[in-house]
């Protein structure tokens, strides 16, 4: 889900000056797309999101973007948190720019930090925090919003100066946790604003222009066995074993709302993918002495439709996709998705045999490009993950399924129903990816569902793996289904890994 920087011969002094400040000690995950992107957490996009909420009556394309993977949470002197040097974006595609790849509307989001207190060993608490950026809270980050328009080449601050809450520590941020006690696990998912936790429901923006926008630590989302896959597809078998790489880390997220009617309209299929871009060092001078000054903004990272850059693109492209718009996927990343290596391995350490298809995947290339995140706006909301089906306080969205279209009972498909295009038959769509992705969508298992069979032939059979091909069919937390969506940043003080 990531990228490397655009430097050039002249430029290439700067390189381990760059590379020395902004490098961190990364775990390998699911979320490292790319080689140059693991030297840069803060830049380095692990998941995106659009579907379709409605609130009080009013639609919205509801968006996020998560960054920074693996985040440890609870740690110390110092904390994770969203870099003032990086550029995050949140790009909409509307009409023919969709099918160009080209971004209509962009939202920027630029943080600034600040510390209160400097006289102190004490960088981030100074104490148990009562309420968002109250005098304990020592780190404190605060954000714009700026929406531009590339039709009118118009730009409109949205927001200032608003507020991030702090991370989940432990016993100085007691109201993330069960019993407001910051001994104990985070707090699960909830179905009503009034019963989300104090820090992240005093961190939720409504803004003047209909906007709803939050940005904070959360809970890593994304759920699945990678470490198995990629351990050269030596999957866990049996019903008992569920390993979740991502299980007991948390990540830094943006979720943005945006209102239905500023986009024209609901009678519509948008794009939606994300950037990252951190300003460009450019050097004067040579020799020695190089004196390097903050310059342009330089795109780093880019992801759209999950697992594209990580599963299917090949290593020789990887930094190049991470550079570059989708404006370019149909020249150079298509030929991916049209002869996925993805399926020839499949077929070979899995299956032992020519089971998935390896050439001409128009299928595949319909969906992955250009590499944006299709949503069509005209279906009623989307059904939402809360904590599970059974779960007596925060159930899932009747009829919501971790799968989709792809379940195998009929009865259980969540699917929405298009009133401008025909879908799967009779305006019919899976509820979430591709359609969309939602918090909760297993998109492991949909993507492989999809490469496996042969989607190219509406009335042939979809091939399934029975539990699934990594045996993780939940996250570790129950997710919200109120905005912000995202779940529960996990307690630094009380929390496992899978």
């Amino acid at each position: 889900m990531t990228t490397s920087r655009t430097w050039n011969a002249v430029r290439g002094l700067a390189i381990a000056a760059l590379v020395l400040s902004t490098a961190h000690s990364s775990l390998a995950s699911s979320h490292m797309d790319a080689p140059l992107i693991t030297l840069d957490d803060p830049a380095n996009t692990t998941d995106v999101y659009a579907f379709v909420t409605e609130i009080e009556g009013r639609k919205y394309l509801s968006t996020a973007l998560a960054v920074y993977p693996f985040e440890e949470p609870g740690i110390g002197p110092n904390a994770y948190r969203f870099d003032d040097d990086v550029r995050y974006a949140i790009h909409v595609s509307l009409g023919d720019d969709v099918g160009r790849g080209r971004p209509t509307l962009s939202y920027r989001f630029r943080f600034d930090t600040e510390f209160i207190a400097r006289n102190t060993i004490l960088q981030s608490y100074l104490g148990v925090i009562e309420e968002i950026h109250d005098d304990a809270q020592n780190l404190r980050q605060t954000y714009s919003v700026v929406r531009k328009d590339r039709r009118d080449r118009s730009t409109k601050r949205l927001g200032r100066r608003l507020r991030v809450p702090p991370n989940n520590q432990g016993i100085v941020t007691p109201f993330y946790n069960q019993n407001d006690d910051g001994e104990q696990p985070a707090k699960d998912g909830v179905g009503s604003f009034e019963d989300l936790d104090r820090y992240t429901a005093q961190s939720v923006h409504t803004l003047d222009t209909g906007h709803i926008v939050f940005a904070g630590q959360r809970d890593d989302g994304f759920y699945a066995d990678i470490q198995a896959i990629f351990d050269g597809l030596n999957l866990r078998t049996g019903s008992d074993v569920s390993f979740d790489s991502q299980g007991g880390f948390n990540v830094h997220t943006i979720v943005l709302n945006i209102p239905v009617e500023e986009l024209g309209g609901d009678l519509q299929q948008v794009g939606v993918y994300a950037t990252t871009s951190r300003r460009e060092i450019r050097v004067i001078g040579a020799g020695a002495d190089v004196d390097g000054f903050a310059g342009r903004f330089v795109q780093v990272g880019r992801q759209g439709n999950p697992l594209f850059a990580e599963g299917l693109v090949g290593i020789e492209d990887k930094d190049l996709y991470n550079r570059t718009r989708p404006t370019r996927d149909r020249k150079i990343f298509q030929k991916y998705a049209l002869e996925p290596e993805l399926a020839a391995l499949i077929n070979q350490f899995v299956f032992e045999a020519d089971v998935a298809p390896e050439n001409d995947r128009t299928d595949l290339a319909a969906i992955f490009i250009p590499d944006m995140i299709r949503v069509d706006l005209s279906t009623g909301p989307a059904r939402l993950a809360g904590s599970g089906p059974e779960h007596p306080t925060n159930p899932d969205d009747p009829g919501f399924h971790r799968l989709g279209f792809f379940v195998e009972d009929p009865d259980q498909r969540d699917v929405l129903i298009s009133r401008i295009q025909e879908g799967l038959g009779g305006g019919v769509l899976p509820g979430g990816w591709p359609n969309g992705r939602r918090f909760g969508d297993d998109v492991v298992d949909i993507a492989v569902t999809a490469v496996i069979s042969d989607l190219r032939d509406p009335k042939g059979p979809v091939i399934r793996f029975a539990d699934g091909i990594d045996n993780v069919s939940e996250n570790d937390i129950g997710y919200n289904r109120v905005f912000p969506y995202a779940a529960t940043p996990l307690n630094g003080r009380n929390h496992e890994h899978h």
